[in-house]
């Protein structure tokens, strides 16, 4: 419930608090005099988006502060939790600040809060309802929706939606692959080539076969090099060899290894050299002595490189990343192979779509069955607004099959008549303007009235367009009706609306140095006087007065007779 707002340098107003009825409070005020600020103020705290137009000339910022009541509000509570926020009273805290420049501060309970985390609690907060509300009945998604909101198919109507979103984004990845199902076979032939191409280089080391290669295509070069360098470590000739000249250092060094440890060290350094020289030698000689190269096993290593740098230049990569590519290549392949054939994309369609089929009929069928019973509440909620014989119906058209959406399968509408005996027919081309006023507010009302759990302040802008007279008292008895369970702000043009109001809030301007906007909460006699300015304009006669008194005795009368009626019910 909203206990009270504070406007600071708001446009007109340059400082006031106001406090708020629990129940239903009006706003009156001559045309111009800043009716709305009060609403402004409000959806500002709601997280409406900020202009910095709405600054008081001259200021360098405005501010508006609401206190909201949230006693027993589980709504609020929950919200509170699942932000990770404190909250330790039954009083909630909203501060807004716009700048000049339009830069807007939010604070929730004096702690910073985001613009989109201030519009969901406002939500749970405050219900605003435009005076355009007439031309919005005419949309067809309002009428949905409300019908929705009134049958309290919410539950059906989310699962329809999820269905339809489920559906149509496998059917359009089917879609897609499909058309790509050329390019998918083309690539994955592509692939297969390459990977056949490269296949015989797989299995091998291309460095070791390139060594291999070398070694073998001048192994008799390299045969008769280990014969020379065999001559040099030992022969039998009379040449010197490694082998004799290292002898002659071994007894040297053995002769005087007992004289001199030096000596004896490098006698076991050249007794083991003389081991890796003899080890050398029979493997060089091995070598010198082997069979001519293996001209099969030369002309497949030779094939294997030929291949390698065909391919390498065919596909401008060095063989060695060249055969690193074959495992992303094969990845992919696979990849592209495993990807669902069009039968099997077809078939996850088809589920999906049976699946929709399945939620929207669930939810078209609450709707048929739940409509004629709110037309029944609709129409009678009319009655009274000078709308006697009104009758109303939903009207559900089965869509084609290519129109099926989120919504259902049915286009559906609200038909309306006014007169005996008139056929129903859409409310655009049968309702007056004052005939859409009055279906908008008492379909507001009953979605506000059929709401769950905790209840938000209820707001009506320009509550009485297109009413007067008879009916606008019976507007302001339906509000004040209301009021007795739900916090309701009007606004109104209507004195009979004003007087049903529990609380009456004037705003009215101050022409001094600079025009300012002034509010008040207005009682006794300057209620009387504001109620006979709306009744009878700029003259107010003692007849107006008197009007305006006949008017706020039968209010009061009516309340006897309610209280009286309830305590005998209790009774």
């Amino acid at each position: 419930m909203l206990a009270s707002l504070s406007l600071n340098n708001l446009a007109l107003v340059e400082e006031k608090e106001i406090s708020f009825d629990e129940r239903f409070n009006v706003i009156t005020g001559e045309t111009g005099a800043g009716k709305s600020l009060i609403l402004d103020a409000l959806s500002l705290c709601a997280g409406e988006r900020a202009d910095s137009g709405i600054v008081r000339h001259g200021c360098d910022e405005a501010t508006v502060f609401g206190e909201f009541d949230i006693t027993n509000n589980d709504e609020v509570t929950a919200w509170f939790a699942e932000h990770e926020r404190e909250l330790e009273e039954d009083t909630l805290l909203i501060r807004r600040k716009i700048s000049s420049q339009g830069r807007s501060k939010s604070w929730i309970n004096g702690v910073p809060a985001s613009i989109s985390e201030l519009k969901s609690l406002g939500q749970i907060l405050v219900n605003i309802h435009s005076q355009h509300a007439g031309l919005e009945l005419l949309k067809p998604q309002f009428v949905i929706d409300w019908l929705d909101k009134i049958g309290e198919l919410t539950t059906l109507k989310t699962a329809t939606k999820t269905a339809y979103q489920s559906w149509q984004t496998i059917k359009k990845q089917a879609d897609d692959a499909k058309s790509q199902s050329v390019q998918r076979a083309d690539r994955m032939a592509l692939l297969s080539a390459k990977l056949a191409d490269i296949e015989p280089l797989l299995s091998v080391n291309f460095d070791e076969i390139e060594s291999e290669y070398d070694e073998l295509s001048n192994l008799e070069a390299l045969m008769t090099e280990a014969m020379m360098a065999v001559n040099f470590l030992d022969n039998d000739s009379d040449e010197p060899s490694v082998a004799s000249l290292l002898g002659r250092a071994m007894r040297i060094c053995d002769h005087s290894a007992d004289k001199s440890k030096i000596f004896s060290e490098c006698s076991q350094l050249l007794a083991l050299a003389q081991e890796q020289i003899m080890d050398a030698t029979a493997k060089l000689s091995d070598y010198a002595e082997q069979s001519l190269p293996d001209e099969e096993r030369l002309h497949e290593l030779n094939t294997l490189l030929g291949l390698a740098h065909r391919l390498s230049n065919k596909y401008h990569t060095p063989v060695n990343e060249l055969i690193a590519d074959a495992s992303n290549w094969q990845a992919e392949l696979d990849h592209l192979g495993g990807l669902p054939d069009n039968d099997t994309l077809d078939a996850k369609v088809n589920e999906a779509y049976e699946s929709y089929l399945s939620a929207a009929e669930a939810l078209d069928n609450a709707r048929i069955v739940i409509a004629p019973d709110i037309c029944e509440r609709l129409e009678a909620r009319l009655l009274p607004l000078a709308l006697p014989n009104a009758r109303c119906e939903f009207a559900f058209n089965a869509k084609d099959e290519s129109q099926y959406n989120a919504h259902g399968k049915y286009d559906i509408a609200l038909l309306f008549s006014a007169n005996v005996g008139m056929p129903l027919q859409p409310l655009h081309k049968v309702a007056s303007g004052g005939e859409l006023s009055r279906m908008a507010l008492v379909m507001q009302v009953m979605a506000a009235g059929d709401g769950k759990g905790s209840r938000p302040t209820l707001v009506f802008d320009e509550v009485d367009v297109g009413i007067s007279g008879g009916t606008a008292q019976v507007v302001g008895e339906l509000l004040r009706s209301l009021g007795k369970h739900q916090q309701l702000l009007a606004i109104t043009h209507q004195a009979q609306v004003a007087a049903a109001a529990h609380r009456h809030i004037l705003v009215y301007k101050d022409h001094g140095e600079q025009t300012t906007s002034d509010i008040s909460v207005i009682t006794g006699e300057h209620q009387i006087d504001e109620l006979a300015r709306m009744s009878g304009g700029v003259n107010i006669t003692e007849a107006t007065r008197n009007h305006v008194k006949s008017l706020l005795a039968d209010i009061a009368h009516a309340d006897q007779i309610g209280a009286s009626a309830d305590a005998n019910l209790n009774n």
